[in-house]
């Protein structure tokens, strides 16, 4: 919204500004999330004025950018985003759609590999009893002139079966949205509408699937490429997926089926096809360990094992009333994050940090030359600070002993810290707070807890009113709840640095405070 709001304002500060930087003028630099913009002020120091769309505390996963968000960008010089999927999609359509055209805009997760910057794959094996099924686009499109505004649309307009389908999110607050229900039937006209999902190309995002009814159904969809606001969706196809609910696959009647029972599918629209397709991988891995498979050869197993009672909360009212029966395949991952298939949390190794810092500092000379000799000053102190600062952490988590080097959180953000200062990703708990969670959920996380003889666990000051299952069974298992930041300041902490040193810290005071028997 703040976007297409943000038209007249465009149109003025593209007027108000010349292309380049006048040496009489302050650069304006517009980041996505706070931690960018302490890099930014670090190489920038006083010559710029940064200012984030973000607002610390926030989360860069879910917040939804303003009218002011948008004006900011309007007169902003540059502009740096992590991307990889970090922000929320429309913080991304805020930038691109109102940032000048003689602006410039750096991606930095893209762009840091030339700093030596190292990328892992985001690699999400979640341990479930059932499938884990999501929707993908798989594919750049641009060749069909996307770009990452650009929206992929998933839409349901058939269903056939017993009872009714469901397909929802749950978010970190508890909340639902609900995207596929077959409940109020399916209209051609206006099913593009009333039954689609939007995601970017190349993303994937997670959902949960529900079933009133134990038996067979279908479920037929159609897919197509919004490029931008202006120009005619491109189809991308139509097929059918076939769910065995509750009954022995066979029942399916598909021949020679291949039956996806546990890992990780995705119902996928493929840009370069323009086909619909699943992907999957029975180890719970990502697209690049994906095989591509044909809907007509596949039946996708809701078991029996998953029935399940709707939760109490009005936000579960779709489903039914509360501890009517359904068959659900979980979300597996809570919050509304779509996300690609890179880890794009790199600022948890100080050395991807340093990459970052050297990217600012190369595109604010080249956007304002007058400044180098400042810039590459502040950034040669900064790069300093930061070799402190990666054997302090090095040092510090040095100190846990061995067995107590494993990290439960609440949300998927430690993979470069685990694997540059030698930690172990043990697990991620993001449990609604809105529902009581069930007895097998809190019997696997006790499991793990006691399994792991695990001094502490690790809470994000801004998840912690969000979290209450992790807490509750931290405090059964006398296992501590200590602090740990992932993407985003506070009061407390305000900088880079003082993330980095404050999470090193509370690892080695809670994880070093007693061996596993």
């Amino acid at each position: 919204m703040a976007a297409a709001l943000a038209g007249g304002l465009l149109l003025s500060g593209c007027a108000a500004k010349p292309a380049l930087v006048a040496q009489s003028e302050r650069p304006q630099v517009v980041t996505t999330t706070g931690l960018l913009r302490d890099l930014a002020q670090q190489v920038g120091g006083e010559r710029v004025s940064v200012v984030s769309l973000i607002p610390d505390s926030a989360d860069p996963h879910t917040y939804e950018p303003t009218l002011r968000d948008a004006r900011n960008v309007v007169y902003a010089d540059v502009a740096f985003s992590n991307y990889a999927l970090l922000e929320e999609h429309n913080v991304i359509k805020t930038l691109d759609a109102n940032l000048r055209d003689e602006a410039v805009s750096v991606s930095l997760v893209e762009e840091s590999v030339k700093y030596a910057a190292e990328l892992i794959p985001l690699v999400e094996n979640v341990n479930l009893d059932t499938i884990w099924l999501g929707l993908r686009a798989h594919g750049d499109g641009r060749a069909h002139g996307a770009t990452r505004t650009s929206e992929v649309l998933l839409s349901v307009v058939d269903a056939t079966g017993p009872g009714n389908v469901y397909a929802y999110l749950t978010g970190t607050f508890g909340d639902t949205d609900v995207y596929f229900d077959s409940s109020d039937g399916f209209d051609a006209a206006t099913g593009y509408r009333d039954d689609t999902m939007s995601i970017p190309a190349d993303a994937h995002t997670h959902l949960s699937w529900a079933f009133s009814a134990p038996g067979v159904y279908t479920l037929a969809m159609r897919a197509r490429l919004q490029a931008d606001d202006t120009s005619r969706p491109v189809p991308l196809g139509e097929a059918t997926f076939t769910f065995a609910v509750g009954v022995n696959p066979a029942e399916a009647g598909v021949p020679d089926a291949v039956v996806l029972d546990r890992g990780h599918a995705d119902l996928t629209a493929n840009l370069d096809t323009r086909s619909l397709e699943v992907r999957y991988d029975p180890e719970g891995g990502g697209a690049h360990s994906q095989q591509a498979l044909r809907p007509d050869q596949v039946v996708i197993d809701v078991p029996a094992k998953s029935l399940d009672e709707v939760p109490a909360g009005r936000q579960f009212g779709f489903l039914g009333k509360p501890g009517t029966q359904v068959y659900q395949l979980a979300q597996a991952v809570l919050g509304k994050h779509v996300h690609g298939e890179l880890d794009p949390h790199l600022w948890q190794n100080v050395r991807n940090a340093m990459a970052y810092v050297q990217l600012i500092r190369d595109t604010l000379v080249a956007a304002d030359p007058a400044g180098a000799a400042e810039y590459r000053r502040n950034t040669s102190a900064y790069l300093t600070e930061l070799e402190v600062l990666d054997d302090y952490v090095r040092d510090t988590l040095a100190a846990i002993p061995p067995g107590n080097r494993y990290l439960v959180t609440t949300h998927d953000a430690f993979g470069y810290l685990a694997k540059a200062y030698h930690l172990q990703v043990a697990g991620f708990v993001t449990p609604n707070p809105a529902a009581e969670p069930s007895l097998a959920d809190r019997r696997k996380l006790t499991e793990t807890l006691r399994s792991l003889r695990l001094p502490a666990v690790f809470l994000e000051p801004n998840l912690a009113a969000r979290s209450s299952t992790l807490t509750e069974v931290a405090a059964e298992q006398g296992v501590a709840v200590c602090p740990i930041y992932g993407d985003t300041f506070d009061s407390q902490v305000t900088s880079y640095a003082q993330l980095m040193r404050f999470n090193a810290d509370s690892l080695r005071d809670c994880l070093g405070t007693r061996t596993p028997k």
